[in-house]
């Protein structure tokens, strides 16, 4: 079998002698592989790699042993490299806007991370089966123990050295433990599930390390801290986990609206505020949404001042609420608009020729779908970044205007 793209989920592509797509991981473009079909759908098959038969110029040899020994399903696209990781990304991108969304565009521009290794500030360790470690990408249920992440950043290594040892200590029923760096360096750890009783401040003693917080959200409870200093940013609201990258990607989002001295602008699904106080840096008027309760009270403290109107609510149900703006921002999750979120926004573009919104996304297909629903704003330009290198995720900017 041929393989002739990447998918959006990192799956190479190929076809069975009937014409049937056939979805096959770890395959690299313009190789023939040997398949075996383990799954097959009315319109599509999926199957496992069983021998490559004349490999792709893109194929490399995985930096990190889980990738190959465990199958870590952490990562994607460790097999290709990544000037074509950065190639199948922006196809993802380009495909999705011309197949979903109806727009006519090219395969945008893409730009690199600077490093594809230890970026990532935030690391999710499932707790199973005596095992603590990531899911494996050929059998999700099962977990291997992780010695060490090749994409997360070095300081999270060093201090899952120090939190292995201390895993017996975690309450009984625990499922895992997040370790976070955020962005004044302070450390984290949030403890999944268990019952009680659970002794954070032994579990701390263990760990050693100087600055960490130990939080703990019981099953069915709320997380708070338990052990160690509870103040500075919070620790369980949404962040990127590539900051250096995000900060480029709010950046431009932010330039792309143009003037906006004396503006109303919404930023929507604003997290704790960062792209607020880029806007009202340049002189708007920043009407900001978010539901987390923890990122909205970090955002109203940093901008306490400043011309930024922070609400707390679903944004759906906010945007009755909110004053006419002169642009928008928007930068929701994996899922995209609510669909009344995209309803208003269309009938914002329709009676405001010329004004700009721009959409952040972290899912091309979702993109689509919402850029599908809102006609009356036209693309201006799109730009991809390489924020999660070897996984098949990608982020997207487009800058829009409506008329």
């Amino acid at each position: 079998m041929l393989i002739e793209r990447i998918a959006s989920g990192g799956d190479g592509v190929g076809r069975l002698p009937d014409g049937m797509t056939v979805f096959v991981p770890r395959t690299v473009p313009d190789e023939r592989v040997r398949v075996e079909i383990v799954e097959r759908k009315r319109r599509f098959a999926r199957g496992r790699l069983v021998a490559v038969e004349s490999a792709g110029t893109g194929r490399v040899d995985p930096a990190c042993p889980h990738y190959t020994e465990d199958a870590c399903g952490g990562c994607q696209l460790q097999h290709l490299a990544v000037a074509d990781q950065l190639r199948a990304k922006q196809q993802m991108v380009g495909d999705a806007l011309r197949r979903i969304a109806r727009r006519d565009v090219p395969d945008p521009a893409i730009v690199a991370a600077e490093s594809p290794w230890h970026y990532r500030s935030k690391v999710t360790v499932t707790v199973a089966g005596g095992r603590a470690g990531f899911h494996r990408a050929d059998r999700p249920g099962t977990v291997f123990d992780l010695t060490t992440c090749r994409i997360a950043s070095r300081t999270l290594m060093t201090l899952w050295e120090q939190v292995r040892p201390a895993l017996a200590l975690l309450p009984d029923g625990a499922t895992g433990v997040v370790l976070r760096e955020d962005r004044s360096g302070r450390l984290h750890v949030v403890v999944r599930d268990g019952n009680p009783p659970f002794d954070a401040r032994r579990f701390l003693e263990a760990v050693a390390q100087p600055h960490l917080t130990v939080w703990w959200r019981p099953m069915g409870g709320a997380a708070r801290a338990v052990a160690g200093p509870n103040a500075g940013f919070p620790a369980l609201a949404f962040a990127q986990i590539h900051p250096d990258m995000a900060d480029r990607v709010r950046a431009d989002a932010v330039h792309t609206l143009g003037a906006l001295e004396g503006r109303t602008v919404w930023d929507l699904y604003c997290g704790v505020g960062d792209t607020a106080r880029d806007l009202a840096a340049r002189g708007a008027t920043v009407w900001a949404v978010d539901s987390d309760r923890s990122a909205i009270e970090w955002a109203g403290q940093q901008a306490s001042r400043s011309p930024i109107r922070y609400l707390r609510s679903r944004t759906e149900e906010s945007l009755a609420r909110l004053p006419p703006p002169a642009a928008v921002v928007v930068n929701p999750p994996r899922g995209g608009l609510h669909g009344l979120v995209a309803s208003a926004l269309e009938r914002w573009a329709a009676a405001r020729r010329g004004a700009r919104l721009s959409y952040v996304s972290c899912d091309p297909a979702t993109l689509a779908r919402d850029l599908g629903r809102m006609p009356s704003l036209s693309i201006e330009g799109v730009t991809a970044y390489d924020l999660f290198p070897h996984t098949s995720h990608v982020e997207t900017l487009v800058s829009l205007r409506a008329g």
